[in-house]
């Protein structure tokens, strides 16, 4: 069982992220700011961008006008774009993008500031309340569990376009592995049509170690606290690969001999292929 952040935990981990996000890119001259990251039609500049815009938003603002001397984009026809979360997401980054580097990182800290202030006058009322989020609505103190995943994302799309290294265990990582495995049952089952009866056994190593245990019954897959019988299919990963390959950023063809899978093979390299699932 995946312990989950309380309030002020969750808020001082929400916080460390945005300043290991703000290190990683404050040396970045404009040239830099534009490379191209791991989401599709995203600069390093979209997905910090990006994350100014979630913030705002949820600090009850608006995205700010478009700049009439530019073109207007209709974000809708863009190929990367799925969904009306997708739709105010590029809206936000589109808005944002007259700005300097330096400028938008600057107003990066400022948002961030004022989040954070903003999480920590909350009241164990306000944190319960329920409130929409990209997985329904949800109590405020789940969603902010959904934005620290996002927001660790997010830093990893940062270091691989950059071409840098980061810490990818502790604290932070650990709570955002509870959404990257929250989900894997229907993986299992829509993704990698596992029968009734599979038991499939995730091995992750590396900066976060854990096993986690799939099993179909009556059609629907689960993620199982603990297992007595022997799994089906065992898959042997690095837990940074398998966080990209989650979300989406890379597929396992790119990276031959990096995950292992014993047992039904066929069911396992399957399931590997269709682990993604962020929007």
């Amino acid at each position: 069982m995946i312990e989950t952040p309380g309030r002020e935990q969750l808020t001082d981990l929400l916080a460390e992220q945005w300043e290991a996000i703000a290190l990683l890119v404050t040396d970045l001259d404009e040239k830099a700011w534009r490379r191209t990251s791991p989401l599709p039609g995203w600069t390093l500049f979209d997905v910090v961008a990006h994350v100014i815009g979630t913030e705002s938003w949820l600090l009850g603002e608006t995205p700010p006008p478009h700049d009439p001397l530019r073109p207007k984009t209709d974000v809708r026809t863009l190929p990367h774009v799925r969904n009306e979360v997708a739709v105010l997401n590029e809206i936000w980054v589109d808005r944002l993008r007259p700005l300097s580097g330096k400028r938008l990182l600057a107003l990066f800290d400022e948002t961030t500031e004022r989040r954070r202030a903003a999480l920590a006058a909350m009241d164990d009322d306000a944190w319960q309340a329920p409130t929409v989020s990209p997985v329904g609505q949800v109590p405020y103190g789940r969603f902010m569990r959904v934005r620290l995943f996002d927001c660790w994302m997010h830093e990893l799309d940062l270091a691989d376009g950059i071409g840098r290294s980061v810490p990818e265990g502790g604290a932070r990582a650990e709570a955002a592995f509870a959404e990257l495995t929250i989900g894997l049952g229907r993986a299992v089952v829509k993704g990698a049509k596992a029968p009734d009866g599979s038991l499939i056994t995730l091995d992750l190593t590396g900066p976060v170690t854990r096993q986690v245990h799939l099993s179909v019954a009556g059609g629907r897959g689960s993620v199982l606290d603990e297992v007595s019988d022997e799994p089906t299919t065992v898959i042997r990963v690095d837990s940074g690969l398998f966080a990209r390959l989650r979300g989406g950023r890379t597929t396992a063809d790119r990276h031959p001999g990096e995950v292992v899978v014993e047992g039904d093979t066929a069911l396992g390299e399957r399931l590997v292929r269709n682990l993604a699932f962020t929007i």
